[in-house]
């Protein structure tokens, strides 16, 4: 935890009196920075990024309320503890600050010892404040490491046994999130593919998310047909589940040596199917139900071929439903038509191409859910259809 020593406590009052004074009782307890204007506290908050803002109301300029609002608004001082220290001791002038986004208020004339006292106070929370935020933080990243090692990396064996490529990326929208994928090199005449999306974001949603994939690895090594994988992947997900947590969960199976590809889907986007000849495409009609409601439930499968050159693209709804600053959102019309303008790339390329496209669109607008995209392309010449 940071000391007391250490943190920076900007004053700013527009009588250079009163700042002598506070320089003067404080400057042995804590770093110190001054302003004799509104307009210079927020430039030197700024820049020195104060662990507590002293700030007096009637200035000339900007007056201190507006500075509060400022300060709560940069994104350097807005948890940053702002308290008032003003002649103004009317009640409508306290709630004003409060509202403004002050944590404390003291009136003039003050007590030096009690200003002291309120700023070691105000300076401890926020040090307890920090060193939570950052303990959780780094808790954080050790999830984070621990669900991207959850999903594979390298496909290079599996490329090379099954004839295919592969592409995946993998953005949750937090430090964690639930969307997962998986390639399950099942035997050698059957190679499995998935990918899924957790109810929510967060903590929550990644936990739910490892115990999804790592059940799904454990039943496409025992069940050859993807709608009999989501049958009993739902059953386990629903019959301990108190949070009531859902996924969506789309299951591939693809046979290279017919070409052969079954999936089943509960609940998930649709997939595309982006031939090596001819336009992309929707692979499956019906969604399905999401996995985690209930057991008992059935699924449908679909079966297509796929020849070499071909590419099927898994994605969740962070792709299709991300939105602008305009707050229109991407959409799977958009998806599939700009699916179209990889053919012939590779499946790297694809996933990481589409992930800029969506990119592109949302601009500067904030990622509001987690994205995967994964990408199966069938290699060799293309086949005569």
């Amino acid at each position: 935890m940071k000391n007391l020593s250490d943190c920076r406590v900007l004053l700013v009052d527009d009588a250079k009196t009163n700042l002598d004074i506070l320089v003067e009782g404080l400057k042995g307890d804590h770093k110190l920075s001054l302003a004799l204007n509104g307009e210079v506290a927020l430039q030197v908050a700024a820049h020195t990024h104060p662990d507590l803002v002293l700030l007096d109301i009637v200035m000339p300029g900007m007056d201190g309320y507006e500075v509060c609002r400022r300060l709560r608004q940069m994104p350097e001082t807005a948890e940053v503890p702002i308290m008032f220290l003003s002649s103004l001791e009317e009640v409508q002038n306290k709630t004003r600050g409060f509202e403004a986004g002050a944590n404390d208020y003291l009136t003039k004339p003050f007590e030096m010892l009690e200003v002291k006292a309120r700023v070691r106070s105000l300076l401890k929370a926020k040090a307890y404040s920090d060193a939570v935020k950052e303990q959780i933080a780094s808790e954080l990243r050790v999830a984070r490491e621990i669900q991207m090692g959850m999903v594979p990396h390298d496909f290079a064996s599996v490329e090379q046994a099954y004839g295919v490529s592969f592409g995946a990326v993998l953005e949750p929208a937090r430090e964690v999130g639930g969307d997962l994928y998986g390639v399950c090199a099942a035997v050698p005449e059957r190679l499995v593919v998935f990918l899924g999306d957790v109810s929510g974001k967060g903590i929550a949603a990644s936990m739910f998310m490892v115990r999804a994939i790592s059940l799904a690895r454990l039943l496409a090594r025992e069940i050859a047909e993807p709608e009999r994988i989501l049958a009993r992947l739902n059953d386990e997900l629903a019959v301990d589940n108190p949070s009531g947590m859902f996924v969506t969960f789309l299951c591939a199976m693809f046979e290279p040596k017919s070409g052969r590809l079954t999936i089943a889907n509960g609940g998930h986007c649709r997939p595309v199917l982006l031939p090596a000849v001819g336009p992309p495409h929707w692979t499956v009609k019906n969604l399905g139900t999401a996995l985690g409601f209930e057991p008992g439930l059935e699924f449908e499968r679909t079966e297509l071929t796929l020849h070499a050159g071909d590419t099927l693209i898994l994605y969740s709804d962070g792709v299709s439903e991300a939105f602008n600053p305009q707050d229109e959102c991407y959409g799977t019309e958009r998806l599939l038509s700009e699916a179209s303008g990889f053919a012939g790339q590779s499946a790297p390329a694809i996933t990481s191409g589409l992930l800029q496209k969506v990119r592109a669109f949302a601009g500067t607008a904030l990622q509001s859910d987690d994205i995967a995209i994964l990408a199966l392309k069938v290699n060799g010449k293309v086949s005569t259809r």
